[in-house]
């Protein structure tokens, strides 16, 4: 969380848990998120994220715990009384109302005074630069700009906290790169607090202040986007943020000295708590951005040469597979890099840089 952020929790979760018959969906969850916080729900279809979401917004009832929003206990209210703002992935547009019909008409629902409504309808319009689109209804907006109703929608509440449940899912890779972008600029401005529902890393890397990567129903890890990057306690959350994900090489600590097959790598220089690297089993990983080639290879703490399986020319990367201990190893170069499938390649890098997870728990060690 930014330094100038509240301490203060906006929204409290204690003990939540939601069972769909016998399939337990939230297990025993508590989060506190803070005022003005954006903070994202990330994880893979069925982790509970969603769930989650419909939870605090009052659309699913849970089977235990207690939801605190502003201090207030909301376990029981209905939406409309949480004093939340929701974004829906299917826009959910009225289509037989314009933009401006959209806009006002929970306000007009809620019975607030016309000037008002008008006031908060300009307003949103022109912090999500849709004034021209007032007039228009649903059927002759694009995708983008449907999305951007969608949020003014919320925005007109004049709520402390937005809910957004996958809300560029639909959009294509551009127009969802610039709504991120939009989004960020927004929380900027607004300041209110923000939880934020995708299964895109890319979306809660470059949102969040925090990132609660959630798995089976639980919250795996909860850190900074540069905790959850660099320092990820669990194989899982390992793995899944990073494109590609980190490498891991299956092999065994012992003497402070990890093996697997012909590659030996001494942990000496890394820090285990100020404790020897524990012996056993043992997953051993690196992010392919951390794999150094050629010349840059020589000097590093480990080298070694691998053949090159498949490249693959991404434009500003080039990402080869190879084979390391006879494990797949995947290497991030420059998008210039001159390397061809079936070539020999020299690499490198410093164990300071990996991450050590035991192989049993998969806990970080």
């Amino acid at each position: 969380m930014d330094a100038g952020k509240s301490l203060e929790p906006s929204v409290s979760i204690r003990s939540l848990r939601l069972d769909f018959g016998a399939v337990r969906v939230l297990r025993d969850l508590d989060l506190d998120i803070g005022q003005g916080e954006f903070l994202v729900l990330l994880g893979s279809s069925g982790c509970g994220k969603s769930t989650l979401l419909n939870c605090i917004a009052g659309l699913l009832e849970p089977t235990d715990g207690q939801i605190f929003i502003g201090g207030r206990n909301v376990t029981w209210e209905e939406p409309a009384q949480r004093g939340i703002g929701m974004v829906f992935q299917s826009y959910a547009l009225y289509p037989q109302m314009t933009v401006r019909g959209n806009l006002s008409f929970g306000l007009q629902n809620a019975r607030v005074a016309r000037d008002e409504i008008e006031r908060r309808v300009v307003k949103a319009a022109e912090m999500l630069q849709i004034v021209p689109l007032l007039d228009r209804k649903p059927a002759a907006l694009s995708g983008g700009q449907r999305q951007r109703v969608a949020i003014g929608r919320a925005l007109v509440r004049d709520v402390d906290v937005f809910l957004f449940d996958e809300p560029l899912s639909n959009l294509d890779a551009k127009l969802r790169a610039d709504l991120r972008v939009e989004l960020k600029r927004l929380h900027d401005r607004l300041g209110n607090t923000m939880i934020y529902v995708t299964h895109d890393q890319v979306e809660a890397m470059t949102l969040a202040d925090r990132i609660a990567v959630m798995r089976g129903g639980a919250i795996e890890q909860l850190g900074s986007p540069d905790e959850i990057y660099n320092g990820p306690q669990t194989k899982y959350v390992a793995d899944f943020i990073g494109s590609p994900s980190m490498n891991f090489l299956d092999g065994t600590i012992s003497g402070g000295v990890f093996r697997a097959g012909d590659v030996a790598v001494a942990l000496d220089r890394y820090a285990f708590r100020g404790k020897a690297a524990p012996d056993g089993r043992a997953w051993f990983g690196i992010r392919p951005e951390h794999v150094a080639t050629g010349d840059a290879a020589r000097g590093l703490p480990f080298t070694a040469e691998v053949p090159c399986d498949l490249v693959e020319p991404m434009g500003a990367d080039t990402l080869v597979w190879a084979t390391l201990a006879g494990q797949p190893f995947r290497i991030r170069m420059d998008g210039g890099a001159r390397v061809r499938t079936g070539d020999r390649l020299a690499v490198g890098f410093d164990p300071a840089r990996a991450s050590v997870f035991d192989a049993g728990s998969e806990l970080r060690v």
